[in-house]
C-alpha cells in the first residue's frame, strides 16, 4: 500500500492524496489551493498522475480546499465514482458551480486588461456549466455504512464534527492475505461547534493522515466566545457603526446565525439584555447566494445536527432563523446594503476576503472608524484577511489604496477545526494507536509544535510529508520516491513572471500614491522619514532579490 501527498503539504489548502493498494488506484480529496497568488496559480497545472488510472475518489467534504478540482478532474476524462456522504454531495452542488462561476468572473476581469494589453484571452479552469456536470458522478452514502469499493477494499465514513457532512474516513485495504486500516482525519472539527455533533473517535488505524491547522494553537471556549461577539457588536452599534463579518458561507455562517438566535435565550444580568436587546434592533443581513443557498441546505439535513440543537428544533424553534434576519440575493440588494447609513451586521462571503461580495463591503467600510471587521474563521497567509488581522494600515482593493480605520477583531473560537487540544485528544482516544501519522493541512511552524507534542507523548512515530512524496506503508515505513513535477515547475515559472508583471504595476501605482498622497506640503518630517525608510527597506529587497541571496 502506498500513499503520494499531492496537496495540503505543509499549507492548508489544496487537498490531495493518491493511495495504491490491492491493485486499485483511488484519490482522497481533490481541492483547490486557496490563499495567495502563487497557491492559486498551481490549480491550472496538470494532475500527476493519469486520470483514466484511478478507479474512484473518496471526498472527506465539501469545502472547496478539499473538493474544488473534481470539475477539473472531470473535465480531463474521469468518469468514476465520487463518494461522499449525502450532505456533502448537496453541498457540492451548490458549492462547486459557484466556484465556477467565481471563476469565470475572475478571468473576465483579467482577460479586459490582458485585451488592453493585446495579450491572448484566459480560459477559466472550468465554468459553472462544467462544475454542474460533474454532479452526475457523485455517490451518496450514510455515516457509519461499510461501502465494500471492491472486494479487498471497505470504506466507512464517520462525522468529522467540522462542517455539514464532513468526515473521518476509514479505509481497509487488504493485500496478499492481511488487511490494513488506513485513516483520513479530513478537516477535524471543534467539540464546541454550533449545531454540529462533536467529531468521532476512532478506535483503531494502521496509519493515520491527520490535519494540523491549529497544531500549535489553543481555541477560547465557546462561552467566551459568544460575550465577546456580543461586546464588539454591541459597542460597534453603540458608535453607530456597522459589523461586517467576513464568512465562509458554508459553516461559519450557519453557526453565526445559531449563535445569534442562541444568545437571546441565555438568562444573564441586566447589562446582558441591554447589549443583547441593541443587538436585535439593527437587521441582520446574509450577503451571499451561496451561504442562502447553503442555509436550505443546512435546513434539509438537520437529522445531522447535535442532539441540543435537534431539541430546539422539536421545541419549533429554528436556530437559523430569527426576526431581523434578511437575505441578500441579488447583486442590487448587495450594493443597497453599501448605499444605507444605518448601523446593521452584514455576514458576507469570502472569509479570507479573497473573493466575492465581501470586497465591495470592505471597500465601503474599512475606512469608517466607527465599523468593525470581525474574522471568525482561519485567515490562510497572503490573503487580504490575514494582512487585516495582521495589522495592515492601508490594503488595495479593486485597484483602489483604502485605509483601514475601522476596528479589527477577530474571534479565533468559531474555527471550524480542531485546536491542538481536539488534535491530542483525537491521537490519545486510540485504543490500538497507528504505526505512523502523517501531518497535512497545516502550516509548518504549527506542524513541527505538533510533532514534537505528539512523539514526546505518544511515541508514535511522526512525518510531515513535503509535496509529491510517495510513501510505502509497511514494516520498514519508508519514502519510495517523489513525483516527477516538471509540469508544476513550469507552471512555478509561469507564475513568477506574472508575478513580475503585477509587482510592476504596483510599483507604478505605488509612485503615484506617494508623490500625490504622502509627499505634499502638509506631510511632516518624521512621515517623511518613515516613507524613505520602508522604500529603502523595498529597495535592499529588490537588491537581495537580484543577487539571489
Amino acid at each position: 500500500m502506498k500513499v503520494t501527498f499531492l496537496g495540503a503539504t505543509k499549507t492548508v489548502t489544496g487537498s490531495n492524496f493518491l493511495v495504491e493498494g490491492a491493485g486499485k488506484k483511488f484519490l482522497v480529496d481533490c481541492g483547490m489551493y486557496q490563499g495567495s497568488a502563487a497557491d492559486e496559480f498551481e490549480n491550472e497545472s496538470p494532475f500527476l498522475f493519469n486520470v483514466y488510472d484511478i478507479d474512484f475518489m473518496i471526498l472527506t467534504h465539501a469545502h472547496i480546499d478539499h473538493s474544488g478540482r473534481i470539475p477539473k478532474l472531470y473535465n480531463e476524462g474521469f468518469r468514476k465514482d465520487v463518494i461522499a456522504t449525502k450532505a456533502t454531495c448537496d453541498l457540492c452542488s451548490i458549492m462547486l458551480p459557484d466556484s465556477g462561476h467565481i471563476q469565470e468572473m475572475e478571468v473576465e476581469w483579467k482577460n479586459r486588461k490582458r485585451e488592453r494589453k493585446g495579450e491572448k484571452p484566459l480560459l477559466p479552469m472550468y465554468t459553472a456549466e462544467d462544475a454542474a456536470k460533474c454532479l452526475e458522478i457523485f455517490k451518496p452514502v450514510q455515516y457509519d455504512e461499510i461501502v465494500e469499493v471492491s472486494s479487498d477494499i471497505k470504506v466507512r465514513f464517520n462525522d468529522a464534527g467540522h462542517m455539514l457532512g464532513s468526515s473521518i474516513v476509514e479505509i481497509w485495504i487488504t493485500e496478499h492475505g492481511k488487511t490494513e486500516k488506513l485513516v483520513f482525519t479530513g478537516d477535524l472539527g471543534n467539540n464546541d461547534i454550533p449545531l454540529l455533533a462533536p467529531p468521532t473517535m476512532i478506535s483503531t488505524a494502521d496509519y493515520l493522515v491527520m490535519e494540523s491547522t491549529y497544531g500549535n494553537r489553543l481555541h477560547m471556549r465557546n462561552d467566551d466566545k459568544a460575550n465577546m461577539f456580543l461586546n464588539i457588536v454591541y459597542e460597534t452599534l453603540e458608535k453607530g457603526g456597522t459589523v461586517v463579518i467576513p464568512s465562509f458561507a458554508v459553516g461559519r455562517t450557519q453557526e453565526i446565525l445559531f449563535e445569534l438566535n442562541r444568545i437571546k435565550e441565555e438568562k444573564h444580568d441586566e447589562e446582558f439584555y441591554k447589549k443583547y436587546k441593541r443587538l436585535m434592533s439593527v437587521p441582520v443581513y446574509v450577503d451571499s447566494p451561496l451561504a442562502i443557498s447553503a442555509t436550505e441546505v443546512f435546513k434539509e439535513n438537520t437529522n445531522l445536527f447535535n442532539e441540543e440543537t435537534q431539541a430546539i428544533i422539536n421545541q419549533g424553534d429554528n436556530p437559523l432563523e430569527f426576526d431581523g434576519l434578511k437575505f441578500t440575493r441579488t447583486a442590487d440588494e448587495s450594493k443597497m446594503l453599501n448605499a444605507s447609513n444605518e448601523s446593521s451586521i452584514i455576514i458576507s462571503a469570502s472569509g479570507m476576503c479573497e473573493v466575492g461580495r465581501i470586497k465591495h463591503h470592505l471597500k465601503h467600510h474599512l475606512w469608517e472608524p466607527n465599523s468593525t471587521i470581525l474574522f471568525v474563521g482561519y485567515q490562510a497567509p497572503g490573503t487580504l484577511g490575514r494582512r487585516l488581522v495582521d495589522g495592515e494600515k492601508k490594503v488595495k482593493i479593486f485597484g483602489e489604496e483604502i485605509a483601514v480605520n475601522a476596528r479589527i477583531e477577530y474571534i479565533e473560537g468559531y474555527s471550524g477545526h480542531a485546536d491542538q487540544e481536539g488534535l491530542m485528544n483525537f491521537v490519545y482516544s486510540f485504543t490500538n494507536p497507528p504505526k505512523h501519522i502523517f501531518l497535512v493541512h497545516g502550516e509548518p511552524e504549527g506542524q513541527i509544535v505538533l510533532k514534537n507534542k505528539l512523539e514526546e507523548n505518544t511515541n508514535i512515530p511522526i512525518t510531515i510529508p513535503d509535496f509529491g512524496e510517495t510513501y510505502e506503508l509497511d514494516e520498514n515505513m519508508a519514502m519510495v520516491g517523489k513525483v516527477n513535477d516538471n509540469a508544476r515547475q513550469q507552471y512555478l515559472r509561469l507564475e513568477v513572471l506574472e508575478r513580475m508583471n503585477t509587482l510592476k504595476e504596483e510599483l507604478e501605482d505605488m509612485s503615484t500614491i506617494v508623490k500625490e498622497d504622502y509627499l505634499g506640503e502638509t506631510a511632516s518630517d518624521e512621515e517623511i522619514l518613515k516613507i524613505k525608510d520602508r522604500l529603502k527597506e523595498l529597495e535592499n529587497q529588490i537588491v537581495k532579490i537580484v543577487e539571489n541571496k
